[in-house]
C-alpha cells in the first residue's frame, strides 16, 4: 500500500466516522425531539383531558341541580295546590255545618270580635234567613259582658258566610275567605305539617 492509499483509507475513515457521527447525532436529535413531543403531546392530552373532565363534572353538577329545582318547584306547586284544595274543603265543610252548630261557631268567633261600644253585625243573605230564634239574646248577651251592644242588621251583606262586625267607620270582615286569608300563614303551616306527617 503506498502513502497514497493510506492518506486516502485514513481520509476515508475520517468521513466514514464523520458520517457516522452525523447520523448518531441526528438520530440523537430525532429521539429527543420525538421525546419532547411525546412530553408536549401527552402534556396537551392531560390537560385538555382534565378540563374535559371539569367541564363534563360542571355539566353533570348543572343537569343535577337544575333537575333539583325543577323537583322543588313541582313538590311546591303540588303542595300549594293541595294546600289550596284542603282550604277550600274547610270553607265547605264550615259552610255545610247544621245550623246549630254553625251559629255556634259564629257565636264563639263573634265573642272574640265584640267590644265596648254600639256594634251592627251583618250577615249574608243565606245566614240572615236561618238565623236561630235565640241568637238575638246570645249575641246581646255577649256584647253586655264585652260593655256593649250588638243589633243585628236586617239588610243583608253580600257575603257567603261568617259575619262583618261594625263599630261605627270601623268594620271587621269575619268572614271565613278573611278569615283564612288573614291567618294564611298559620293555616298553611298547619296544613304543610299534616301533609308531611310532622
Amino acid at each position: 500500500m503506498t502513502g497514497l492509499d493510506s492518506i486516502l483509507d485514513i481520509i476515508e475513515t475520517h468521513q466514514k466516522q464523520t458520517e457516522n457521527n452525523i447520523i448518531l447525532s441526528a438520530e440523537n436529535r430525532a429521539r429527543t425531539i420525538e421525546a419532547d413531543d411525546d412530553l408536549k403531546a401527552e402534556k396537551v392530552y392531560s390537560e385538555y383531558m382534565k378540563k374535559a373532565l371539569e367541564k363534563a363534572e360542571n355539566d353533570y353538577q348543572n343537569a343535577c341541580n337544575s333537575v333539583d329545582a325543577e323537583n322543588r318547584r313541582k313538590i311546591l306547586k303540588c303542595r300549594v295546590g293541595l294546600i289550596e284544595t284542603a282550604t277550600k274543603k274547610v270553607l265547605e265543610k264550615l259552610s255545610g255545618l247544621p245550623d246549630a252548630e254553625y251559629f255556634e261557631m259564629i257565636l264563639r268567633l263573634a265573642g272574640r270580635k265584640i267590644h265596648k261600644g254600639d256594634g251592627i253585625i251583618y250577615f249574608g243573605q243565606k245566614d240572615l234567613a236561618r238565623l236561630p230564634a235565640d241568637f238575638n239574646k246570645k249575641i246581646s248577651l255577649l256584647a253586655n259582658r264585652a260593655g256593649g251592644t250588638v243589633s243585628i242588621s236586617a239588610v243583608a251583606a253580600d257575603i257567603e258566610n261568617g259575619f262583618i262586625l261594625e263599630y261605627g267607620l270601623i268594620s271587621e270582615n269575619c268572614t271565613f275567605d278573611a278569615i283564612l286569608e288573614s291567618e294564611k300563614d298559620t293555616v298553611c303551616d298547619i296544613i304543610a305539617r299534616e301533609l308531611s306527617g310532622r
